[in-house]
């Protein structure tokens, strides 16, 4: 079974949480089938979830040899320079290491900001093929715009749509074999640029 959450600040990406707290699992509670969530989210982090109980495309979802693009839209402190998205683009030096290249931009402001007045901020995305812990919130901080708020709006080809915070859909058949197709056609393109970085070197 596929279930697409769009996951609301608070809930832990685990399927239980040994101090009782509240679970992406909890949110899909009356589907009767056990469900794990693919990859995961920071409890302070909204957006596109992917339940299910198949491993394998589980697997392809996550490992970052299977190419699979994760797009992440944050606001931020400070408004990015061109320079720092270009380095958020080339790859930071995180310290468990370098980032890895990332397709940065910078975006219109999607919402009227909550904070208080004076505060400067504002929206880039950001899609990335790995997802180490808070990636995308350390990768900003490295360029000295900490995040404020992040929601993930895309995994694969699939996306929120209409769904709001805390609601939830089945995927079709249609949909599960589409997404397939996708993890398909994204690691022959990882596949090609390693045998091109290879001949290169």
């Amino acid at each position: 079974m596929y279930v697409l959450l769009n996951k609301p600040r608070g809930p832990l990406s685990a399927v239980t949480d040994h101090r009782g707290r509240q679970t992406v699992v909890d949110l899909v509670a009356s589907v009767s089938a056990r469900l794990y969530p693919a990859g995961r989210l920071d409890a302070d982090t909204e957006g596109l979830l992917l339940l299910t109980n198949d491993g394998e495309l589980t697997y392809r979802l996550t490992h970052p040899r299977y190419g699979v693009e994760k797009v992440y839209q944050a606001e931020v402190q400070g408004r990015p320079s061109a320079a720092a998205l270009r380095r958020l683009s080339e790859g930071v030096m995180l310290e468990d290491g370098w980032s890895g290249p990332a397709k940065v931009r910078a975006l219109q402001p999607g919402e009227p900001s909550k904070r208080p007045a004076g505060t400067q901020t504002a929206w880039v995305e950001i899609t990335i093929h790995a997802g180490r812990k808070r990636q995308v919130r350390r990768m900003l901080k490295a360029v000295g715009h900490p995040v404020v708020s992040l929601r993930r709006v895309r995994m694969g080809n699939l996306r929120l749509g209409g769904l709001k915070p805390g609601q939830w859909r089945k995927l079709s058949e249609r949909e599960v074999a589409d997404l397939g197709a996708y993890i398909l056609k994204a690691s022959a393109r990882v596949s090609r640029a390693d045998e091109t970085e290879e001949r290169e070197n």
